[in-house]
């Protein structure tokens, strides 16, 4: 591939395609990848697309002004985007202490962005270029939109937009809003003028007309200290993130007034088959090839997504507040040409990785009142149960697949993104579920059933857990059918707002009991943007109101994680002190039903250990039966 193809990362690229002065200098947090998994790669090919030139400053050096100035001062402006996903969270773990790999930077290395990326990266350009208009927008923008609990910081954080003083915000799927932009801008319209777009923040004075009918206006003084009121914000918010009945939004800071417009419309079929059909590269910019890449291409390098948004409605997603839950896919015919561009591909193997998106068998809105009246404002469409106006049809899917299985060069394709099973068996005809088991999986299927106890998945926006009993009996009996030995990998997460300590020990004899032994488990972690984050700083379900058992205290957290790991003989001690806790002893032991042994206890008197009359082979279980690797949950 010819590195010219890229967009220009150096002033000297750039005066060869003859732009003296570029129209925007996009800044991004990640390595460059033109790869259209990736939101900066799509943004900056959509406005190519439309007539405008776009260069690349990727990963600048942001503890001066200087990089900034790489390219100039830009004819229109700079477009800033912290990555593909929050600067924080790339950074750190639930823990809260530093990761030491980066799936989005040169080798994996840390160190290449700072934290809070966005707000540095607007800062430094302040620095260089004064009142030069910015325009912020992807996942770290769009998430922190508003104020904002911030688990890092523990406390309510200022919109993004107030701290970075950028000009606008740009939220959700950006690509209508920034080519709105981008034109008014060449047409001379100064930036603090442009307050009407669909899909973006901006900010003002409280005086100031608003361009839309507002449903509610908040103040930050307010509910930076009053936690009723921080989840009824959100509530608003909540209800107001649909494109067909959204209405605008605004939140007060001592003389300055945040407006959110509505949303913009979703990209249609049509128009997301125009997105996908741009001269992507597909890959990661050569100038990373001495560094050994960008780890991040290469779990979608040989993707497809097929479709965006999700009509699931977990509340510990943020798909919500930034694809939205309205589902539009592409078409056939688009999908098929981009699988003939990977079969193509000199490193192609014959393997596409995956056809997928946020949840894989979404290809229509849920029902058709969604298309005319937007999505229900406060119900879901399928916890706990599926809804009587949802439309469950596979059929197009399954043609989808077919037609990408028969591309000359592809030997095989899989499905690894999030399949959502409940949705599987509601449909009437199970053609899907028996094609997915005997074509689609890599000898193992990876799903999110996320807890066993009922009133834990009822806050987390989850089936009922016989869904899962139900789909699982089903997968291990097509498997069988077909003659193939295939294996179930549960997503399992621990310390969701409303999970209690006798919930983690009814998970770990699940666990037990069915002869699974994670290897990973997800403690919750609390991000910007989500119903369950709310839950976590409020002790408040910001839907219905209702007081929600939370913990924030780290060592309670450990006990459930601990749990849910009961195999691992580091965690004996954290075991049993959580089964005293919840007063069950009788788990504590030898005997078969046990979850640990019994360990070593202290003399009080003497201050040594000593150890009760038990089995030591038996202390912590039978090891011999602990395999390596993910969860194997065999029939």
């Amino acid at each position: 591939m010819a590195e010219s193809m890229f967009l220009p990362v150096t002033k000297e690229e750039a005066e060869q395609r003859g732009w003296g002065t570029p129209d925007f200098v996009y800044v991004i947090g990640d390595a460059y990848v033109d790869h259209p998994s990736f939101g900066p790669a799509i943004i900056s090919r959509v406005l190519e697309h439309n007539g405008f030139s776009v260069v690349i400053l990727s990963q600048p050096d942001y503890k001066s002004c200087e990089d900034f100035r790489r390219f100039g001062r830009p004819k229109l402006g700079f477009l800033v985007s912290g990555g593909n996903i929050d600067s924080m969270v790339a950074h750190y773990t639930v823990s809260k202490k530093k990761r030491n790999y980066d799936y989005y930077s040169p080798d994996g290395k840390m160190g290449f962005r700072p934290d809070r990326a966005t707000i540095v990266y607007c800062n430094r350009i302040r620095e260089a270029y004064g009142d030069v208009p910015i325009i912020i927008g992807g996942l770290e923008a769009s998430l922190r939109r508003f104020a904002h609990y911030d688990y890092w910081d523990n406390k309510i954080r200022r919109s993004i937009l107030i701290d970075s003083r950028a000009d606008i915000l740009s939220y959700g799927m950006g690509e209508k809003s920034i080519v709105r932009i981008a034109e008014l801008l060449k047409k001379g319209v100064p930036v603090k003028k442009i307050r009407d777009v669909r899909g973006t923040c901006y900010v003002g004075l409280p005086e100031d007309k608003v361009n839309y009918e507002i449903a509610g206006t908040s103040d930050f003084n307010v509910i930076k200290n009053d936690k009723k009121a921080y989840a009824e914000a959100y509530r608003v918010q909540y209800l107001n993130q649909d494109s067909v009945s959204g209405k605008a939004l605004c939140e007060l800071y001592d003389g300055k007034m945040l407006v959110q417009n509505p949303p913009m419309p979703p990209l249609e079929r049509e128009e997301l088959d125009e997105v996908y059909s741009l001269p992507y590269m597909r890959n990661y910019h050569p100038m990373y090839e001495k560094d050994g890449g960008v780890p991040g291409i290469e779990e979608v390098k040989f993707s497809i997504t097929h479709n965006r948004g999700c009509f699931g409605g977990c509340s510990f997603c943020a798909l919500t507040f930034h694809q939205g839950r309205s589902v539009r896919s592409r078409s056939i015919e688009s999908c098929v040409a981009e699988a003939e561009k990977i079969a193509a591909m000199p490193d192609f193997k014959g393997y596409i990785h995956d056809v997928g998106g946020p949840t894989a068998n979404f290809r229509y809105p849920a029902c058709k009142k969604q298309l005319e009246h937007g999505v229900c404002l406060t119900r879901r469409c399928l916890a706990p149960e599926p809804c009587k106006n949802l439309i469950v049809d596979h059929s197009e899917y399954i043609k989808l697949l077919e037609a990408v299985e028969a591309v000359k060069g592809v030997k095989k394709v899989f499905v690894r993104s999030g399949i959502r099973y409940d949705y599987m068996l509601a449909d009437k005809s199970d053609a899907f579920f028996r094609k997915l088991v005997r074509d689609n999986v890599s000898g193992q299927l990876k799903v999110a059933p996320e807890h066993i106890c009922d009133s834990v998945l009822g806050y987390m926006g989850k089936p009922t857990f016989s869904k899962y009993e139900e789909f699982k009996k089903r997968y291990f009996r097509y498997s069988e059918e077909c003659g193939k030995e295939q294996y179930i990998v549960p997503y399992l997460m621990s310390s969701h707002p409303g999970s209690t300590l006798n919930d983690a020990v009814d998970m770990a004899l699940y666990l037990k009991k069915n002869n699974m032994r994670p290897e990973q488990v997800q403690d919750f972690y609390p991000t910007p943007g989500t119903v369950s984050t709310v839950m976590y700083y409020t002790g408040i379900d910001p839907i219905s109101g209702k007081h929600v058992y939370c913990t924030d205290d780290y060592h309670k957290k450990q006990l459930q994680r601990a749990l849910l790991q009961y195999n691992r003989p580091q965690n004996a001690p954290l075991i049993r002190e959580a089964l005293r806790k919840c007063g069950r002893e009788d788990l504590i032991g030898s005997s078969p039903k046990c979850l640990v042994g019994y360990g070593r206890a202290v003399n009080p008197e003497t201050k040594k250990t000593v150890r009760p009359a038990a089995n030591k082979k038996t202390q912590y279980g039978s090891h011999k039966n602990i395999r390596k690797g993910s969860v194997k949950n065999k029939k």
